[in-house]
């Protein structure tokens, strides 16, 4: 009875599974034992007897190659692999995924040494076993690579990586910009994959690039490729400028779990992209670790086929030089349907949050992309502190978080809700009365637009945007605004708790807004105005059922504003 069979006997059926015992004489003997206890006597006495016969007699006379490979295991060594850091071990490698994958599928085993190699690929049903203490190392020599990838497999199905075991892509051994450049994994129009628990270092460009795949899980993996550990200077004047080494790339991906991850890249963290017309979509990320020389956990900037139903959660953020969470659609696309909830940040040098809808319009097909969309995100339950640069003699680095569409196209259905966010600050009054520019073709970065004229929350163009339940503080003296919202449609605002200095122009500062609620909210002491409104075309405005009996002044409103815009549900005077 082999492996994968059952006991008979109807219902009663049982699976058994193949162990593999060594002999006296040092052969391989391979029994199928039951998993469960209660097949029929009969049955148990036969294995039994299958069982020690097997040990006592020594086995089959065949190979080790040939015994493991009819259970679909088969160890890399036993088709000539020799795993000593040195010899090229790439046909040994693909000799025994090839040999597996002509038995119907199976385990291909590398054990402890170092196994060099250029590209392997992975054939359906098969399965690459990386054990504690192996390290598939990847060649210098651009001849070894048949594509940009250590590991690579195409339109596949039923495969994985896994054990603790490690992919090396060599690219610690020189900080110049490497000439080979392949991803440690590469796997395309793939379906049914598992990439577990393995350790993947030293990349020298994406470390790992899943496009197109269906029904994938990573789960427990260890990415450690960053060569430039300091986060403090510019990234043009690093150790080793323009690596592109990002953690984890899914490129128009379905059915995706990446769970349990930590991931310390020299780019962008976790990243998802459509570079076809395909979205990515039905996508979960939880309990990962992330640390980045750019952003943690990124959507776009490829982002033709969009982002559909994507859910961001339980995961904790440090030492990051962009942004924490950055949702960018900036080649057209649409992205709709994406949750963020329960993620701490700490020491991130850009933004916590970075929204952008814009037009750098890439083209991934034929014709040139028009504008995306942006709608339905909520992003709630975030903790962050030290967001945010310092301003040092280098120059000024002070940005803050923002939320920006373009002129004729906003941003849709944003909340943002349970958020509690410190700030390092250092703005000052000319950084609050800053004009924006728009810069619509512009690579979508946290510092696109400088120094932000809100410490907190810049907005502009948007429609249907909800601050509920958000505290915003900062360390160093602040002078800017905590909220700045312009030409936004539809803003309500619960609960807003924000600090601010005596010579601050307005804790929240509206400019060419239409339709805003403020309410349940019991600011601290301010000197200056609470709210200023400015902007003709700024409308219904409500205050009801705020706590301002510690604010000086609660609303100022400019000349070109009525004064029926502002509708207050208490006894302060509107002033102008």
């Amino acid at each position: 009875m082999g492996s994968g069979e059952f006991c008979g006997h109807g219902a009663l059926a049982k699976p058994v599974r193949s162990l593999r015992r060594r002999t006296a004489t040092g052969a391989l003997a391979d029994v199928s034992l039951s998993l469960l206890l209660d097949c029929p006597g009969d049955v148990m006495r036969w294995l039994r007897i299958l069982f020690f016969g097997a040990m006592l007699c020594g086995g089959s006379a065949g190979t080790a190659a040939e015994t493991a490979g009819t259970h679909g295991m088969i160890d890399a060594r036993d088709y000539g692999a020799q795993g000593d850091g040195t010899t090229l071990d790439t046909r040994a490698i693909q000799a025994a995924i090839d040999a597996a994958a002509q038995r119907g599928g199976g385990e291909v085993h590398l054990r402890s040494g170092t196994f060099l190699a250029g590209t392997v690929e992975l054939r359906s049903n098969v399965a690459l076993h990386l054990h504690a203490g192996a390290v598939l190392l990847a060649s210098t020599k651009q001849a070894d690579f048949t594509h940009r990838s250590l590991v690579y497999a195409e339109g596949a199905e039923n495969i994985a990586v896994f054990g603790r075991g490690v992919l090396d892509g060599h690219g610690a051994l020189s900080r110049e910009f490497p000439k080979v450049r392949s991803h440690l994994l590469h796997l395309v129009n793939c379906r049914n994959i598992t990439v577990k628990d393995v350790t993947l270092r030293n990349s020298t460009t994406w470390v790992q690039h899943y496009f197109r795949c269906t029904n994938l899980l990573v789960d427990g993996i260890t990415v450690d490729s960053r060569i430039n550990p300091d986060i403090e200077g510019p990234r043009h004047l690093s150790d080793a400028p323009g690596r592109n080494e990002d953690g984890l790339n899914l490129n128009s991906c379905r059915q995706v779990r990446v769970a349990n991850c930590r991931i310390n890249s020299d780019d962008d963290g976790i990243v998802l992209k459509s570079t076809s017309e395909r979205p990515c979509s039905n996508v979960v990320i939880s309990n990962c670790v992330v640390s980045s020389n750019a952003s943690a956990v990124k959507l776009g900037t490829e982002s033709g086929g969009g982002f559909e139903n994507i859910n961001v959660q339980n995961c904790a953020i440090y030492d990051t030089r962009n942004a924490g969470i950055a949702l960018q659609i900036v080649d057209g696309g649409v992205l709709d349907g994406v949750n963020v909830s329960n993620v701490t940040m700490r020491n991130v040098k850009g933004s916590a949050i970075f929204l952008r809808l814009g037009n750098r319009a890439r083209p991934y097909r034929a014709e040139k992309p028009g504008v995306g969309h942006m709608r339905n995100v909520i992003i709630s339950n975030v903790q962050a502190t030290g967001v945010g640069d310092w301003i040092e003699a280098a120059g000024k680095k002070v940005v803050g978080c923002s939320i920006t569409g373009l002129p004729g196209h906003a941003v849709e259905n944003v909340t943002l809700e349970n958020i509690r966010i410190r700030f390092k600050g250092g703005g000052t009054l000319e950084d609050a009365a800053r004009e924006v520019p728009e810069r619509p073709e512009a690579y979508p970065a946290c510092r696109m637009f400088g120094t932000l004229p809100a410490y907190g929350f810049y907005c502009r163009h948007v429609e249907n945007l909800r601050f509920h339940n958000v505290e915003l503080r900062f360390d160093n003296d602040d002078h800017r605004p905590a909220v700045v919202c312009e030409d936004v449609q539809d803003l309500n605002v619960f609960g807003l708790d924000a600090q601010s200095t005596p010579s601050t122009p307005a804790v929240i500062w509206l400019k060419q807004v239409d339709g805003a609620l403020i309410h349940g909210c019991r600011p601290r002491q301010t000197a200056g105005p609470w709210l200023r409104l400015d902007g003709a075309r700024s409308a219904n405005v409500s205050l009801i059922n705020n706590d301002l009996s510690r604010v000086g002044e609660v609303v100022r409103i400019g000349k070109e504003v009525a004064r029926e815009a502002v509708f207050q549900g208490g006894r302060f005077p509107v002033s102008e």
